[in-house]
């Protein structure tokens, strides 16, 4: 008896195994029909990172990819909403099918395209140094022996891999949550500088106010763009289409302009 049982049980785990595996295909193969069947569009997001995303005063999640990808789930005829998530783990995030997609100043990389489906470029960005103006530091090499603030899990810390003399200069690197709590750090003087994507730097200096400045020199070139799960290209191919067709509306311009005072938008 308890080895029919036993056989019982197995076979009913191989049946269950094999039909999730079908599932998954077809949910792969349908994932824009599956996106409205379930009715919501949802984002996955470091809610600290302006202008592409961050709480308002009055806590409302906003920003340049909020309204971007607010008019395209409109256009997909699904409701929208914005999912803060811990960015070191955006990617089992997406994986679990808690978000549909990771967009929020995703940088594309070799290493992200194997394991996600992106989306072309959307806007350029570089990375760069921020120092307090009056550190005295003028250039990557004025940061010898100096320390440096990074978001964990983001680009920054490839970029200053990458540059082997910048990364061999600096005595030491300290990892953050977001960007504006290590600019916070920079404030108050517990770092010398913040390696940071230059949309969010510029756009920050200039809502603030703070004693800061970028240095002109730039340690990646990079461009955002939208990570959706390996086997959805469909849904990624889908909303990139809207992307385009809000481009060529003039609809992209408009929130670009809203946003950065001009159309920075590299959608074609």
């Amino acid at each position: 008896m308890k080895k029919l049982i036993a056989a019982a049980l197995m076979l009913g785990a191989l049946i269950a195994v094999t039909g999730c595996k079908k599932t998954d295909k077809k949910a792969g193969g349908d994932a824009v029909e599956a996106l409205k069947a379930r009715g919501t569009f949802v984002l996955g997001l470091d809610d600290s990172f302006p202008p592409l995303g961050f709480r308002s005063e009055d806590n409302e999640i906003v920003g340049y990819d909020i309204d971007l990808a607010k008019e395209v789930a409109k256009r997909l005829g699904v409701d929208f909403r914005a999912q803060p998530i811990d960015w070191d783990a955006k990617e089992m995030e997406l994986e679990t099918g808690k978000i549909d997609c990771i967009w929020n100043g995703f940088t594309i990389t070799d290493d992200r395209r194997k394991a996600l489906s992106f989306t072309e470029a959307y806007l350029n960005n570089d990375q760069v140094l921020v120092v307090r103006e009056d550190s005295g530091i003028t250039s990557l090499a004025g940061m010898t022996g100096k320390i440096v603030g990074i978001q964990s899990g983001s680009s920054a810390q490839e970029a200053v891999d990458d540059n082997a003399a910048f990364a061999s200069s600096i005595s030491k690197i300290i990892m953050f949550k977001d960007n504006i709590t290590a600019l916070n750090d920079l404030d108050i003087g517990g770092l010398d500088g913040v390696v940071m994507d230059s949309v969010v730097a510029n756009y920050s200096i200039a809502q603030t106010k703070k004693p800061f400045r970028v240095i002109n020199e730039s340690l990646a070139n990079e461009g955002y763009g939208i990570g959706f799960r390996k086997n959805e290209p469909e849904l990624r191919d889908a909303v990139w289409a809207i992307l385009k067709e809000m481009q060529a509306d003039g609809t992209v311009t408009a929130i670009s302009q809203k946003w950065f005072g001009r159309d920075i938008s590299t959608i074609k």
